[in-house]
């Protein structure tokens, strides 16, 4: 018999075959059978009951549907069951191609909403910002919608348009958003030099061939005096990639350690010094929509003295999910461990501090203002911050906005042409040209 696990950190997935012979999975229970073995008879009871009464006759696979959706629902929100359908949907999302619109979702306060629109997607086009509301799809209330129904809904063939419901703050009302869908074909990495020895690097999204392509693009632009690494509005994705990425950059040392109840969920992963691009100075771009495979990245460099990290707080998401198919072609999604930075913080539902923190604006209805997220910690059910040992740390997460205190803020003033509106790219800029003027100075003494 053969199993396929799946380990991911964000919104894609990675296939691992395991041949497993002779299997018996009643041995993997570790519940106290004196307890669930009274639990299961009531289950049975409330199924024999619905069967016989229940005033219309409901298919037993779909009361036993429910039944292990329910389950999936009282644990953390990147835990989930998916139907034969949902499941062939996330395999798709690897390939980075789909139709839809182009953002990730969640569920906060039994409420639908925006994580993170994808840029240059449909959604982001059409001015869906983090944190929006989704109160309806197409006329239907997702009050109480679960995830699945409401990716359902919003993914469609290219050209058909879905008209969403959006609830904003400071907004009097809903706003009605017809957004066309398109194949949302995502290139995880795109490369452009800022200045003449300052180089960009834009990672989208970790798939499959990710650190080949950033890679690919650091050869490209030859030798380099600077490197903005822009991690922003990235949801995440393989763990392998999130890792790979980081191995590019760093010569030796922790790069993330994942730690769960199984001991093949203990694990770290190490840089190495082959292939490493260290000769450059590096800043790193976060923000609110900078999660999971990205916060690994970022928290790697960030605890490596190898790249100072510019923006604000990222998501909060230091969790990895297994897929695990069922005997119908179904699957469940299960958060199996935690993961950890270098210097092994747990980041969980408490993000990514920057190191110099600078807000983002945006327009609004007074003028621009600071741009604001939804995060991990304001899902239902998140996971609370773990220590490494297991205990869960004394310290909550601190208010989004509470970490302006420990790192400096700055706000963007005057965007170049090259630039324009976007502080956070222009900071990080100065701050290599500035780096590198430093180290004139260094040598002259």
């Amino acid at each position: 018999m053969k199993i396929h696990k799946a380990f991911f950190v964000g919104g894609a997935f990675l296939l691992v075959s395991l041949a497993v012979v002779g299997m018996n999975y009643t041995k993997g229970l570790t519940a106290n059978t004196s307890t669930l073995y009274p639990e299961l008879e009531k289950f049975t009871d409330c199924l024999g009951i619905i069967e016989k009464s229940y005033v219309e006759e409901v298919p037993p696979e779909k009361l036993i549907e429910g039944a292990i959706k329910g389950m999936m629902s009282v644990l953390d929100p990147h835990s989930a069951y998916l139907t034969k359908e949902g499941y062939k949907d996330m395999q798709v999302t690897t390939t980075g191609s789909f139709g839809g619109l182009g953002i990730e979702i969640g569920i906060r306060e039994s409420s639908l909403i925006v994580v993170t629109p994808i840029e240059g997607t449909p959604a982001f086009n059409a001015g869906v910002l983090p944190g929006d509301k989704i109160v309806k799809i197409d006329g239907k209330s997702t009050v109480d919608m679960g995830l699945e129904d409401a990716v359902n809904l919003l993914r469609g063939p290219k050209g058909t348009s879905v008209t969403i419901s959006i609830l904003r703050e400071r907004m009097e009302g809903p706003l009605d958003l017809t957004i066309t869908r398109a194949i949302i074909h995502i290139d995880s990495v795109k490369k452009e030099m800022l200045e003449p020895g300052y180089g960009y690097i834009k990672v989208r999204s970790f798939q499959v061939d990710t650190a080949e392509d950033v890679k690919s693009a650091l050869e490209k632009m030859g030798p380099i005096k600077g490197l903005v690494l822009d991690l922003r509005y990235n949801p995440g994705g393989l763990l392998d990639q999130a890792v790979a990425v980081s191995d590019l950059f760093l010569a030796d040392g922790m790069i993330v350690y994942t730690d769960g109840r199984r001991p093949e969920e203990k694990t770290e992963y190490r840089a190495h010094k082959e292939g490493t691009f260290g000769d450059f100075p590096m800043v790193v771009l976060i923000n609110g929509g900078s999660a999971s495979a990205a916060e690994i990245v970022a928290g790697a460099l960030q605890d490596n003295k190898r790249a100072v990290v510019v923006g604000v707080k990222s998501f909060g998401k230091a969790s990895v999910q297994t897929i695990r198919p069922l005997s119908d072609g179904s699957a469940i999604k299960l958060t199996v461990a935690r993961y950890y930075t270098p210097s092994g913080r747990s980041i969980q539902a408490t993000g990514i501090e920057p190191d110099i923190w600078v807000d983002q604006k945006v327009p609004g209805p007074e003028d621009m203002k600071a741009q604001t997220f939804v995060r991990e910690k304001d899902l239902k059910d998140h996971l609370e911050p773990q220590s490494k040992g297991g205990a869960k740390d004394s310290k909550k997460g601190a208010p989004a906005d509470s970490s302006r205190d420990s790192a400096k803020k700055i706000e963007g003033s005057s965007p170049n042409k090259l630039l324009e509106n976007d502080f956070q790219l222009k900071y990080g800029l100065d701050l290599l040209k500035s780096w590198q003027v430093f180290h004139l100075f260094k040598k002259a003494a």
